[in-house]
């Protein structure tokens, strides 16, 4: 065969090749366009804000089976589109959207019994004081009704109100208690501390799921490692530092070095907690990133915790629940990210009352025989007063869950 008579033998079947693949993408793009969808969405249509919903959650019946049943972003208000794709009964995929509407209907949280005291002549602002905040709006408007004179002692019947940008509301009825400042008594004896011993502890909780602990900072002075090995401590918590403020210097705690070194040299597992100030994203992430440089030296083979306490000043750091437990989420992705496990730290009432679900472990805080938390938890740190040899002084005891 000439090289004319190839040519045109080869000519003709790459024409013949384009036009096989002209129609079959004729054919798949009518087969799709043609192809059959039944999608009968929920009668409501709604989210609410930061919640877990997923695209099969508004989804009463479909022919077929969705290829990607992802979380809905529900951290904007406002009307979202939901696109995906699935596979119909013919096997054909193809694309569907619908949208929902992302609602935030929780009032906002006044942390505010039925009474407050302050002290006769003090000057304070109570609606700053008193922790005001919400799930979805950073800045909700908190304010008192009624009169009182923080100059002059008696009782008054107040209402604190609040209200999000979503028109959710709260109001708790309280009263102001003006009293006259404490006089010292010298003749008073100091209260007896209460004591929990470490083996008592051991001799109550400790099982095949279980192991018994405990944190420390520089408060506890100088440890004798060997004795708490000896008195069956089984892991230690320690604290690595902070800042001494919002956006302010970092410290390192002034017996980390002394303790880590301790507990690496004899093989008890460490912890690491971090006290943070943070007020954002950025600083959470600046938080993370000091806490791993200071920790290349040392073995870590437990999680290493955030714990954020500043309540008493929550009001002034234009934060919603949300924006607080994504904070946290910052710090301890950057934590996971280095080849750490993660933890949050917080006592009972603010985890039910103030942070959102995590993703990650919890290190439960309640001082109690028996918690009645109900949500999920690692870590229970159950007294502060615990005593136990090689610690002259009180510590806190804790219980780690190995199935939990």
């Amino acid at each position: 065969m000439n090289k004319k008579k190839i040519l045109k033998t080869t000519s003709i079947l790459m024409v013949v090749l384009l036009l096989i693949i002209v129609l079959l993408s004729i054919w798949q793009y009518f087969r799709i366009k043609f192809a059959k969808i039944e999608v009968e969405l929920a009668n409501d249509l709604t989210i609410e804000f930061a919640s877990e919903k997923h695209v099969s959650d508004f989804i009463t019946s479909i022919n077929g089976t969705i290829m990607d049943d992802y979380i809905i972003d529900a951290t904007t208000l406002g009307e979202k589109e939901v696109k995906f794709k699935f596979k119909n009964e013919d096997g054909i995929k193809v694309e569907f959207s619908y949208k929902v509407e992302v609602k935030d209907t929780i009032a906002p949280v006044i942390w505010l019994g039925n009474s407050y005291t302050i002290t006769q002549g003090k000057e304070i602002d109570l609606t700053s004081k008193i922790l005001c905040g919400d799930n979805e709006d950073a800045n909700p408007n908190c304010y008192i009704e009624g009169k009182y004179d923080h100059n002059t002692i008696g009782t008054y019947p107040l209402t604190f109100k609040a209200e999000d940008k979503s028109g959710n509301k709260s109001e708790q009825k309280f009263n102001l208690r003006v009293v006259e400042p404490p006089k010292p008594n010298p003749n008073a004896k100091p209260a007896e501390p209460s004591k929990t011993d470490f083996q008592d502890i051991v001799a109550n909780y400790k099982t095949e799921n279980t192991r018994i602990g405990i944190d420390v900072s520089k408060w506890q002075g100088d440890i004798d490692f060997e004795k708490l090995k000896n008195a069956g401590v089984e892991f230690i918590i320690i604290r690595i530092g902070g800042t001494r403020g919002t956006n302010k210097e970092y410290f390192i705690d002034e017996k980390f070095e002394q303790n880590i070194k301790q507990a690496n040299e004899l093989g008890i597992d460490v912890g690491i907690y971090f006290y943070s100030y943070a007020n954002s994203n950025e600083h959470a992430t600046r938080d993370a990133k000091w806490v791993i440089e200071q920790l290349k030296p040392y073995k870590i083979t437990l999680p290493i915790a955030f714990d954020w306490e500043n309540w008493n000043n929550f009001n002034d750091y234009n934060l919603s629940f949300f924006g607080l437990t994504d904070m946290a989420h910052t710090f301890l992705d950057t934590i996971k990210e280095a080849g750490y496990e993660g933890l949050l730290y917080s006592s009972k009432n603010y985890l039910e009352k103030i942070w959102l679900p995590t993703k990650y472990d919890t290190w439960l805080a309640h001082y109690t025989k028996k918690t009645n938390y109900e949500g999920s938890y690692k870590f229970w740190q159950l007294c502060d007063d615990g005593r136990v040899d090689g610690i002259n002084g009180a510590v806190d005891i804790d219980i780690l869950y190995l199935n939990n």
